[in-house]
C-alpha cells in the first residue's frame, strides 16, 4: 500500500449538520455516529457545561437558578457564540475520543442565507472545537446531494430542505446553485405557532417540547383521512393548574396554516425565478423535500396541488444534510466546488 493510500485509509473526516433543531455528524467510513439535539446546560457561575444534547434537552424549562439550557442556534446560525463553541468542543470530542479521530477535517452545512461574519463564526468554532481544516457547504446542496440527486448533470433538479429554523429552496444544475431562497420559518416557528395556538384557543400554556411532539405526532398540511387526537397537559391560563385537554390534527393544521402558506410562496418564488429550460425539467422530474419538516403529513401532496408538479419526500429527510457532507468528504477533490469557503483554512 502506498504512503498517499494509507494516508487517506487513515484519514478520519467528519461532515457536521449544526442545525438549529439537531447536530448530526457523520464519520467517513462509519455512517452517521452523532444524532443530538442542539442543546447545551452551562452553569451560570463556573461557565462549565452540565450537559449537552438529550440530556441537556431534558432540562430545558427545568433548571435551577444557576444553572441554563440554551439553544445556541437560532434560524440556522450560532446566536450564542460561546455557547456553540462548547457544545461543538463536547461532541466532537465525544465523536473523535470513541473512533480515535484526532485533528479532523469537516465539511459542515450552512444555510444559503449566511452572511460572511456569519460563516466566520462557524468556522471559527468548529476549528477552536479541534479541526484541522473546515469546508462550508451550502444545505440546500448538501440535502440535494444526500438525497441521492445527481447534482453534476447539466439538467434542473429542486431541493426544499424545512429544517428547524431555516427552509432553504433551491434549484441545482452543474454543480451549483441555479436560483435559492432562504426563509426564517421552518420547523420552530410551527412550534411557536402550535403553542400561539393552543393559548389563544384552549387557554393552556405548554412548552417547546410538547409542542414539537404534537407537530410530530399529529400535525398535517392538509386534512387527514381521519381526524386523529391527542391527549396534552399543560396550565390552564385561568386557574393556574395543571390540566389535560385533547386537541385534534384539523387543529393544529389550522394552527400551523400560515407558516406552511409562507414556506409554499417561497417555493413558487424560487420557482418563478427559475430559467424555462430548467423549469422544464423540474416538472418532470419533480421537487424533493427534505428536512424534519417534509415529515409533516400530506406536506408533499398540500404542496404538490399549490405549484401542479410531482412533489416526494426524500428516503431520509432528517439525515439528508449530513449525507451530503459524507458524500462531499469521499471526493473532496471532485467536490470542491460545491464549497462555500474556497480558501481553505488550516492552523
Amino acid at each position: 500500500m502506498n504512503l498517499k493510500k494509507y494516508l487517506s485509509f487513515g484519514s478520519k473526516d467528519i461532515g457536521i449538520d449544526l442545525g438549529t433543531a439537531n447536530i448530526l455528524i457523520t464519520l467517513k467510513g462509519k455512517g452517521v455516529v452523532l444524532k443530538e439535539p442542539s442543546v447545551v446546560a452551562i452553569d451560570k457561575k463556573t461557565g462549565e457545561i452540565k450537559a449537552t444534547g438529550f440530556e441537556a434537552k431534558e432540562m430545558l424549562g427545568r433548571t435551577p437558578e444557576n444553572i441554563e439550557a440554551v439553544r445556541p442556534m437560532k434560524d440556522g446560525v450560532i446566536a450564542d457564540f460561546t455557547a456553540t463553541q462548547l457544545m461543538l468542543k463536547n461532541m466532537m470530542k465525544k465523536v473523535c475520543s470513541k473512533y480515535n479521530a484526532g485533528r479532523p477535517r469537516v465539511v459542515v452545512g450552512v444555510p444559503s442565507g449566511i452572511t460572511e461574519v456569519e460563516e466566520r463564526a462557524v468556522e471559527e468554532s468548529i476549528m477552536q472545537a479541534g479541526a484541522k481544516e473546515v469546508f462550508l457547504i451550502e444545505e440546500p446542496m448538501a440535502a440535494a446531494i444526500g438525497a441521492g440527486l445527481n447534482v453534476s448533470e447539466p439538467s434542473g433538479n429542486m431541493i426544499v430542505d424545512i429544517g428547524g429554523g431555516t427552509t432553504e429552496v433551491a434549484v441545482i444544475s452543474l454543480g451549483g446553485i441555479v436560483v435559492s431562497n432562504s426563509l426564517r420559518v421552518a420547523g420552530d416557528e410551527l412550534d411557536d405557532d402550535i403553542i400561539n395556538y393552543i393559548k389563544r384557543e384552549k387557554y393552556l400554556a405548554i412548552g417547546e417540547t410538547t409542542a414539537e411532539n404534537i407537530k410530530m405526532q399529529i400535525g398535517c398540511a392538509s386534512p387527514l383521512m381521519t381526524d386523529m387526537s391527542l391527549e396534552i397537559r399543560g396550565r390552564d391560563l385561568n386557574t393556574g393548574l395543571p390540566k389535560n385537554i385533547t386537541i385534534k390534527s384539523s387543529e393544529i393544521m389550522e394552527a400551523m396554516k400560515e407558516s406552511v402558506e409562507k414556506i409554499v410562496d417561497t417555493v413558487k418564488q424560487t420557482l418563478e425565478q427559475t430559467p424555462p429550460e430548467l423549469a422544464a425539467d423540474l416538472v418532470e422530474k419533480g421537487v424533493c423535500l427534505a428536512g424534519g419538516g417534509a415529515l409533516i403529513q400530506n406536506l408533499d401532496q398540500y404542496l404538490s396541488s399549490e405549484i401542479e408538479m410531482p412533489v416526494y419526500v426524500a428516503e431520509s429527510p432528517l439525515e439528508c444534510v449530513v449525507e451530503g457532507t459524507a458524500k462531499t468528504l469521499e471526493d473532496l477533490e471532485k467536490l470542491k466546488n460545491v464549497f462555500v469557503n474556497s480558501k481553505r483554512r488550516k492552523i
